[in-house]
């Protein structure tokens, strides 16, 4: 019998190899945009060789969610009971920074899982929130202890949403003080020194084309753009699936525009907020305010746009990418006008923290609005900031 070749080179670990590999595609690609041959090559196998370990993507999708989810987990397992917040925040932080490349993926890709892997995936992130909710608790006499728990984690998190170089211990540091800050962060510094937030309406649609986008939002926010069809769409507003074609040259052009229209309308909203701020403190928490109402006021947008926009051609996504960094550009300016003794990476850092808290507490609230909820959430975002 002839001996395989390369039995002897197989690392023993190829199976967690293959894991982290195609965590980082996920996270980079998404789901359904992702390949097996572009994980295989990640690896160094052929796609045959990682049909051997997984049968399908999907088994390799839910088996990266699993694996994230159990770091968390099995950090946490080994931080004693009733131990101070701290500590359970550095157990996270850890774990979050460490696997950032293949972290982010969940944010949003989870919703491609089964009904039951969901589930379970839950249950395994409850048990996180859990733990960091009882800490939470014993240090705090605040109200809405869990949602402090929510939007600290949400501030970890944020480190696997983007790609800013820093040093794994200075992005340790900075996201446990930022997260401690948001958990110690109550509803009386509630957008302290802002003004009331102007929006710009989302436009009403008045022709067929503005129809089919605005249709279509809603259908990519809660199923994902990979699982709607063009027959979904068409349905949506009363027409054939080939008459879309009129408006729109295929379906990801639609995704397209509802990016482009995300884009705008938070590009307007912030230079609304920055008219006549008397300084950079105000400037920032102008920004959150306005980033935190847009997020209500157009949570399927928004959700859309984050979610999507790693899965647009080339072509399509680079003013898309060039509109989210001069986004990013003017928070980073006002926060370092702010806080002096802060580089670029590491305001940069922050306001990522400071969206993550949005999305993670906006989500622990339903997005259910209300001037209150905007207002706990402003606070948790510019405590994350550390103003």
């Amino acid at each position: 019998m002839t001996a395989d070749p390369t039995a002897a080179t197989r690392p023993r670990n190829r199976k967690q190899l293959i894991v982290e590999a195609a965590g980082r595609v996920f996270s980079e690609r998404g789901y359904h945009t992702a390949s097996m041959e572009e994980i295989a090559a990640g690896v160094g196998i052929t796609a045959a060789a990682l049909y051997r370990h997984f049968p399908n993507k999907y088994a390799l999708f839910a088996e990266c969610a699993d694996v994230m989810a159990d770091r968390l987990v099995a950090a946490l397992d080994e931080v004693p009971s009733g131990a101070a917040l701290r500590d359970v925040l550095t157990a996270v932080t850890r774990v979050t920074v460490a696997h950032r490349a293949s972290g982010g993926v969940y944010r949003w890709e989870a919703r491609y899982l089964n009904r039951e892997d969901r589930r379970r995936l839950r249950t395994k992130f409850g048990h996180v929130v859990g733990r960091v909710d009882e800490a939470v608790q014993r240090e705090s006499s605040l109200p809405d202890e869990r949602l402090r728990a929510v939007a600290a984690l949400g501030a970890i998190g944020s480190i696997t949403m983007h790609h800013t170089s820093i040093a794994q211990r200075r992005a340790e540091e900075l996201l446990l003080a930022s997260a401690l800050r948001v958990a110690a962060t109550g509803p009386a510094t509630a957008r302290r020194g802002a003004r009331p937030v102007e929006l710009p309406a989302q436009p009403v649609p008045r022709t067929r084309r503005a129809e089919i986008l605005a249709a279509a939002i809603p259908l990519f926010a809660r199923d994902g753009f990979a699982s709607v069809t063009n027959g979904q769409i068409a349905e949506a507003v009363g027409l054939a699936p080939s008459a879309l074609y009129r408006h729109y040259p295929g379906k990801v052009d639609i995704l397209a525009a509802a990016c482009l229209q995300a884009a705008g309308l938070l590009a307007q909203g912030v230079d609304q907020s920055l008219h006549g701020v008397a300084g950079p403190h105000d400037a920032v928490v102008a920004l959150a305010a306005t980033y935190v109402a847009y997020s209500f006021e157009y949570t399927a947008l928004n959700s859309v746009a984050e979610a999507e926009l790693a899965g647009l051609p080339a072509d399509l996504r680079r003013s898309l990418v060039l509109a989210q960094r001069e986004h990013i550009a003017v928070w980073e300016q006002q926060l370092r006008l702010a806080r002096p003794e802060l580089d670029p990476r590491q305001a940069r850092v922050l306001v990522h923290a400071g969206f993550g808290v949005a999305v993670e507490a906006g989500r622990g609230l339903r997005w259910q609005d209300s001037h209150d909820h905007r207002d706990a959430v402003t606070a948790l975002v510019v405590g994350a900031l550390g103003l």
